[in-house]
């Protein structure tokens, strides 16, 4: 008996989604709560586990396609999977060679490749087709990897590509000839791909946050020196205690922390006409992932020691990256402190996170001279970036606000004693 598959029930704040990936095909078996299909919405990926052993028997809404709460994307046969295999083991092997050069409608069988390719576009694509005839190729020669066996360009180069492999090789020991050119005049490759809902929902957000704030950025350096050795001198002891190794992160997330106990405006969100003060301190960490940028909200920071903070980092870190964060974990922050010195980058003007009025931004440990009491020392500096929303926060309170983190970063007992 068929039942349908449905996409999940999204939360309010979500209206629609997209079919990231299907995991199954058609007749395909899976086994029970078996993961057969990704939804991506703008916040996060959901997933549709299989509902009993079967087999997916259709698909209705094919990746890329927009789906609602709650909407059919396709059917499920519970109980198929072994009735497949029994009828695929009572066929003979004369049955399935006769089945060979039958096609579904509308697909040419395999045995027609090469007539199909010289009558049209049935089999061969039509830049395939003149890639092929520009390079001598047999189509029959190359194996297609399209829809309904077609062959595409791609197949047409990577066919190209390894004739010329395998003629370089014999003859290694010659002289070396002119390279030639790996794609034909006038078709160089390209690969256009839509962007995830994700994607482009971060896109939208930051194009707002640019548009609807008077966005400004101060910039300070931090003599990171002082969290250096602290962290070399506990860092095992630290990691046997909490079975988590201590990082710069829960350092910034703290004096942010008391930092924002200070100065509350920073701590604040704009809501129309309304200037809404935060009694509490959740920090929202920003995360890069291959879907797109996250912020993962830790929640109460006042209440977490710096090993909290840590796992609650790694903790998040691994969710983004397998897709796994819910919507309730990258809402309702009140600041974010984001991190692109682990990329490299020595110094940058992040971009407010809607609605908060304040944005961190951490960079580069770079060994440069200072001058200390007088003398030239060679010291581990870091710029900090903090961008801010002028219509709720002045200019005097934002440079106050990132002197009261670089100055408990550089003397950490700052933070344990509020001065």
């Amino acid at each position: 008996m068929s039942t349908e598959i449905k996409a999940p029930v999204f939360p309010e704040s979500v209206a629609e989604g997209t079919v990231a990936t299907w995991h199954k095909k058609p007749g395909e078996a899976c086994e029970r709560d078996e993961l057969i299909v990704d939804i991506e919405t703008d916040k996060v990926v959901l997933e549709v586990v299989a509902p009993a052993d079967g087999v997916i028997e259709e698909i209705v809404k094919d990746e890329g396609d927009t789906v609602e709460s709650g909407e059919v994307i396709g059917k499920f046969k519970a109980g198929a999977a072994g009735e497949s295999k029994s009828d695929e083991g009572g066929d003979s092997g004369k049955e399935e060679k006769s089945e060979e050069p039958e096609a579904k409608s509308g697909e040419p069988a395999p045995s027609d490749t090469g007539s199909s390719a010289a009558s049209g576009d049935a089999i061969l694509s039509p830049a395939a087709r003149k890639l092929a005839e520009e390079n001598n190729v047999d189509p029959d020669a190359v194996k297609g990897t399209g829809k309904g066996g077609r062959v595409t360009k791609e197949d047409v180069q990577a066919h190209v590509d390894g004739a010329k492999s395998s003629a370089g090789s014999q003859a290694a020991s010659e002289p070396a000839a002119a390279p030639a050119a790996d794609v034909p005049a006038g078709e160089r490759v390209e690969k256009r791909v839509p962007m995830t809902r994700l994607r482009a929902s971060i896109a939208k957000r930051l194009v707002q946050a640019q548009t609807d704030a008077a966005m400004l950025t101060t910039f300070n350096e931090v003599n990171m020196k002082p969290v250096m050795e602290l962290r070399k001198e506990y860092k095992e002891a630290f990691e046997k205690r909490h079975g988590i190794k201590l990082g710069f992160m829960s350092f910034f997330a703290k004096a942010a922390t008391e930092a924002l106990k200070r100065f509350p405006a920073v701590n604040a969100s704009i809501d129309g006409n309304d200037m809404v003060y935060h009694g509490y301190q959740d920090i929202g960490v920003a995360v890069s992932t291959d879907r797109g940028l996250v912020v993962p909200v830790i929640r109460d920071v006042d209440a977490l020691g710096l090993a909290d903070i840590e796992k609650k980092i790694v903790e998040y870190g691994q969710k983004a990256k397998g897709g796994k964060l819910g919507i309730d974990e990258m809402t309702g922050g009140t600041f974010t402190i984001t991190n692109g010195g682990i990329f490299g980058s020595l110094i940058s003007t992040p971009i407010l996170n809607p609605p908060q009025t304040a944005i961190l931004g951490m960079h580069k440990i770079q060994e440069r001279p200072m001058a200390v009491n007088g003398q030239v020392e060679i010291l581990p500096m870091m710029y900090l970036a903090l961008s801010y929303d002028h219509r709720m926060i002045d200019g005097k309170e934002a440079v106050q606000f990132l002197v009261a983190i670089k100055e408990m970063i550089e003397d950490p007992t700052r933070i344990l004693l509020d001065v």
